[in-house]
């Protein structure tokens, strides 16, 4: 890594351990104190220098590539608000919009979600169905005058309550020959009528995820993003960045509860010999470090294959490195648990979230089963 690249990532670090880590139990609260230390957090981020680095420069973002920003995603990701604090978070939505999106559209959005004025969220998975298989998604666009109809409901879409823009993705017919698979993502405006957040999901008690609603949604024929009928490919590549996002992410975490660890067998302030003499605990270090290294190496591959689709076109490499991302996190958060007895299940320590997050990551984007069997049988083809 550059002089340059080491010293920026150890800056995000130390912002995130400095101003975002003491604030996550009011921001995970939610509400109008949250959304206020949340805003104040922005524009540190802004003053220092550090917002929306992986975002197009020409745009207002630090114009950070994949690759350099990798470790910086790592870093930001020691907190679950780190990446909404400092900016990137709206990475996957500018750059589906700026790749898809007709001029007007782009004109209208973009520069708003990278300085953070405007948000959006994305909307995929339907309740009552598996969240992984886009064959059963039955939200519909019909075709209608000057554009479609759109009808149905989408659940676990993060800030939608916030959000200014809704990229939806809907069925417009039957899969055909050629390669359109019937689906097609549609970027709608949150004030369209028939637009309508149903109710908030917290997930073990934090809030951020909703249940939305689209009551014949009119929606204009130039909000389409990319082709009509080959929504896959639009949400595809939105889904390989997100899943390397969230390992680079899980990883921070991962390193964040790792440290907690070693201190904890270290400490002989709370008598002697110190936990980390013990054979048991120096074997869940071991086992730790193992999770910890093994996953870096895999979610590093995940980000050369992102970078370069054509190498690994059935991104086995991307779904490898989420699964080993979220068992790092599981298998670390748990030793640190373990090591720190009951303080580390009480809110002195923030043991309990990443434990909860790290339960989490084996459902998000796709749970570990489907990457499992999916990686298996390509590698079982040849």
């Amino acid at each position: 890594m550059r002089r340059e690249s080491s010293n920026l990532v150890e800056r995000v670090r130390d912002f995130v351990v400095r101003e975002v880590e003491p604030w996550e139990d009011v921001l995970d609260a939610g509400g109008d104190r949250a959304r206020a230390r949340r805003a104040e957090l922005r524009e540190h981020a802004v003053r220092e220098g550090l917002w929306a680095l992986p975002l197009p420069r020409e745009l207002g973002g630090g114009g950070l590539g994949l690759a350099e920003y990798a470790p910086v995603a790592e870093a930001e990701g020691r907190s679950d608000h780190g990446p909404s604090v400092l900016g990137s978070a709206a990475l996957l939505d500018v750059r589906t919009l700026d790749e898809h999106a007709t001029p007007a559209l782009r004109e209208r959005y973009l520069e708003g979600l990278v300085s953070g004025r405007l948000r959006a969220c994305f909307a995929m998975t339907e309740p009552g169905a598996r969240g992984s298989d886009p064959a059963v998604i039955a939200t519909t666009a019909t075709p209608a005058p000057g554009g479609f109809r759109l009808r149905g409901a989408k659940w676990f879409v993060t800030g939608a309550r916030e959000a200014d823009l809704v990229i939806v993705v809907a069925r417009t017919g039957p899969p055909g020959p050629g390669g359109r698979d019937g689906l097609t993502v549609l970027a709608v405006p949150a004030e369209t009528p028939g637009v309508r957040v149903v109710r908030e999901l917290p997930v073990w008690g934090v809030g951020g995820q909703y249940e939305i609603a689209f009551d014949d949604a009119p929606v204009d024929a130039d909000h389409v993003l990319g082709d009509v009928g080959e929504g896959l490919r639009v949400a595809g590549a939105r889904v390989g960045l997100g899943r390397t996002l969230r390992s680079l992410r899980w990883l921070g975490q991962a390193e964040r509860a790792f440290g907690l660890l070693l201190d904890r067998a270290r400490d002989t302030g709370r008598g002697s010999p110190a936990l980390g003499e013990y054979q048991l605990v120096r074997g869940l270090v071991f086992e730790s470090h193992l999770a910890l290294a093994s996953a870096r190496s895999l979610v590093g591959a995940a980000v050369s294959a992102v970078e370069d689709p054509g190498a690994d076109p059935g991104r086995t490499a991307v779904a490898t490195a989420k699964v080993a991302a979220a068992r790092a996190l599981s298998t670390v958060a748990d030793a640190a648990a373990q090591v720190h007895g009951a303080e580390g299940l009480g809110p002195d320590t923030p043991l309990p979230r990443l434990q909860r997050l790290a339960r989490q990551a084996r459902v998000l984007d796709g749970p570990d089963e489907l990457h499992v069997s999916a990686v298996a049988r390509r590698l079982l083809r040849g």
